[in-house]
């Protein structure tokens, strides 16, 4: 229990990466739709539904992490406990 887990932590490159992908991946599907050859409510439908898959890809993600960090305080919290009882456990102690 005298170990404290090192927090992982993404590099500023690969931040960058994730930032500059999802720009111009964004930037080049509403290009798509402004310049598609069709009429202003097919355009219109596809941009709000490129905003609400935008918006669902978030909120996806962020529950997906909050529920791995929930699961990994459980773990230490069930670790804590186990190391607790091995420590007082005397395996000589008379019954």
């Amino acid at each position: 229990m005298s170990e404290t887990p090192v927090k992982q932590q993404s590099t500023a490159a690969f931040y960058g990466q994730a930032v500059a992908s999802f720009a111009v991946a964004l930037a080049a599907v509403g290009l798509g739709i402004l310049y598609l050859d069709a009429n202003a409510w097919v355009r219109s439908f596809l941009a709000i539904a490129v905003l609400y898959l935008t918006t669902s890809a978030f909120t996806l993600a962020k529950v997906i992490r909050d529920r791995q960090e929930a699961g990994q305080i459980v773990s230490r919290v069930d670790q804590a406990r186990m190391e607790k009882l091995l420590a007082e456990h005397d395996p000589f102690q008379k019954l």
